[in-house]
């Protein structure tokens, strides 16, 4: 996996630095004290996993992830622990309190890595693999209605049932295909195609009733063949 580091400290940075290149199957892709550097390299560059120190100038950590719209997982790093209810509401992967030492490093690394494998792309983009018991379970993407978040887990909900896997919201995101699901609350995706009809600002999907949040709502409408 190929990581960035960003952090003002140079301290922290040089220790998280040290922790990725002692690590096995992270590759150190590029260190920033600043946000918006690190902002102009993803922009041309694409990697795995990015981490983030929240309390930095010109942009914090928290500015930095409302912008983020790239597909690396986020692990922050920061030495005040009042911002993990903040970063979880972004989706970050997982949260380092400084001074952060290498076994809690590791054990982060873990988690990275647990998202990865427990939602595969199949061979083509009509299906994913979801790992279940030690199994890797063949799911064709059309029998997903929708997905909602639980806590570091998330729920897949289908006819027939709930699957439950190890994730992010963004980690799902970025592997189901854009023209068939739609982000529509900080807790829910949904199949476009199975959307029984919108109220208000609410989605009626199987028994479900599914909220529409603000910051959400023109994407789904632009999604909608409305006319």
């Amino acid at each position: 996996m190929h990581c960035i580091v960003i952090d003002d400290d140079d301290l922290s940075r040089y220790t998280i630095n040290t922790f990725v290149e002692k690590t096995n199957g992270l590759v150190l892709a590029g260190s920033f004290s600043r946000a918006k550097d690190a902002m102009d390299y993803l922009e041309k560059n694409q990697v795995d996993l990015v981490f983030l120190d929240v309390e930095m100038p010109e942009m914090t950590g928290l500015e930095f992830l409302s912008q983020y719209k790239g597909r690396a997982q986020v692990v922050m790093v920061t030495v005040n622990r009042e911002y993990a209810a903040a970063a979880f509401d972004y989706n970050v992967t997982d949260f380092l309190l400084k001074p952060v030492d290498y076994s809690r490093f590791v054990k982060s690394l873990e988690k990275v890595r647990r998202i990865n494998e427990n939602l595969i792309p199949g061979e083509n983009d009509k299906e994913v693999f979801i790992k279940k018991d030690n199994k890797l379970i063949r799911m064709p993407l059309d029998e997903i209605h929708y997905v909602e978040a639980l806590a570091d887990y998330v729920n897949l909900y289908t006819q027939q049932g709930r699957h439950t896997i190890l994730s992010t919201m963004k980690a799902i995101e970025n592997k189901l295909p854009g023209r068939d699901f739609c982000r529509v609350h900080r807790s829910f995706i949904v199949r476009l195609d199975k959307i029984k009809e919108i109220e208000d600002n609410n989605i009626h999907i199987l028994d479900k009733e599914i909220p529409i949040s603000r910051s959400y709502k023109d994407a789904l409408l632009d999604k909608l063949n409305l006319f």
